[in-house]
């Protein structure tokens, strides 16, 4: 049974970090990743990263969040620098494994101006 359990999330002033973190088991994972959702918003990509090491991220979020990921641990992170207001969302683990897509239960990011 594939589980994610995710951590990290928080409120921080502008300009402050966080770091989420993301623990998946029971599975191998090609593909992890993280995704935000804002209220009123539909959910997009903000990074992610293969097996491999190869990375992927949103254009407004290049340069400010780093994804990494330990595949012994099967745990993906994603550390947040230089957060602004427009950064607030709920922020969902994705894990891919075998072309199936799994989530997490998210996160809340609240970054105040």
């Amino acid at each position: 049974q594939v589980q994610l359990v995710e951590s990290g999330g928080g409120l921080v002033q502008a300009g402050g970090s966080l770091r989420l973190s993301c623990a998946a088991s029971g599975s191998i994972f090609s593909i992890m990743g993280w995704y935000r959702q804002a209220p009123g918003k539909q959910r997009e990509l903000v990074a992610t990263i293969t097996f491999g090491g190869s990375t992927n991220y949103q254009d407004s979020v290049k340069g400010r969040f780093t994804i990494s990921r330990d595949n012994a641990k099967s745990t993906v992170y994603l550390q947040m620098n230089s957060l602004k207001p427009e950064d607030t969302a709920d922020y969902y683990c994705d894990a891919r494994s075998f072309r199936r897509d799994y989530w997490g239960q998210g996160t809340q990011v609240t970054v105040s101006s």
